[in-house]
This record gives C-alpha cells, structure tokens and sequence, in this order.
C-alpha cells in the first residue's frame, strides 16, 4: 500500500464552484460562545466533510476571516454557509419553525449517548463554550441532548473533537 502525494490528493480535490452546487447534508450547526478560533476553524473543516447545510456563529464565537480560523479550516470557511448572529435563541426558534430538530451536545440530566439516538432530520446540533458549556437559556429550549461516554476521569472531548464524532454518526444514520 502506498499513500498518495500531496500532488496526488490536490487532483482529486473539487473546486470552490463544484463544492458550493453539491447538495448538502441535512444538518445545521450552531456554536454557543465557542471561545478559541482554532476549534472554530476546524468545526468548519469538518463541516465540509459532511456538507453542512449552515454553521450560526453566536454571541463571542469568531467569525471569518481570521487566521486562526483559517488555519484550521484549511479553506472550508470559503464553502460552507455561515452567519454570525447575536441571539443562539432566535436562531433556534427560527431553525424550529422550519421544522428542524434541535440537539444540544452537552453533559446533561436525560442525555441521550450519541450513538442511541435517532435523530429527526433535519437536525441542529448546539455546541458550546469549552468550559462552560451551552447556556442555560438555550438549554431550556432544545429539544433533546446527547452525550459522548467518557471512561476516563476527562469529563468531556474538545469541542471540534465531540463535533466530528457526533456529524459523523449522524451522517451515516441519515445515509442508511
């Protein structure tokens, strides 16, 4: 086995055009004061990956162009849909009119561990400050939480880290 060169990996990547006409994932996301610029930029990686419809900055999050996102997000700040908004509330009362589910990724009473749940798509998941979470206000109208298992003494993943894990088991419950 042989891995491809970077020359190789550049081919068979599409460009700005292409990616931003593809058909995207039905999963919104919205970041609740995420405080370090580097796990914003690497949530927006990640969201290329899985076609994220939108990303909602809210309240202190950073928005692009930085280069501390840029850095991380390695050019998926350009291609996918994103807006800074002040209020995490109205965007979810928005995101709920329209019928989208909202799940916070939180440590919380009744959590759900992420891999049980069967979400409703579309779904909204909510990520917080890394260290003090999702606000209380918001928690109170979510319509459900889930929780990454941790069998060490770390209580929680870093934010980007639980927002791959989370995507990527929804995309593969959403494809199947």
């Amino acid at each position: 086995m042989k891995k491809l060169s970077h020359k190789e990996i550049l081919k068979t990547k599409p460009t700005v055009a292409k990616v931003k006409k593809k058909k995207r994932s039905p999963f919104y996301v919205i970041l609740d004061n995420v405080r370090s610029l580097y796990n914003v930029g690497a949530i927006f990686r990640t969201s290329d990956a899985v076609l994220v419809e939108k990303i909602y900055l809210c309240g202190i999050t950073g928005c692009p162009p930085r280069k501390e996102i840029s850095k991380t997000a390695l050019g998926a700040e350009e291609v996918v849909p994103w807006e800074h908004r002040d209020s995490v509330v109205e965007v979810i009362k928005e995101l709920k009119k329209k019928g989208v589910e909202i799940v916070a990724v939180e440590i919380a009473h009744k959590a759900e561990v992420y891999y049980e749940a069967d979400y409703n798509f579309p779904v909204c998941f909510v990520l917080g400050h890394e260290v003090n979470g999702i606000g209380d206000e918001v928690m109170k109208i979510v319509d459900r939480a889930i929780k990454i298992p941790m069998l060490g003494r770390a209580n929680s993943l870093n934010v980007a880290t639980a927002y791959g894990v989370i995507v990527y088991d929804a995309l593969e419950k959403f494809s199947s």
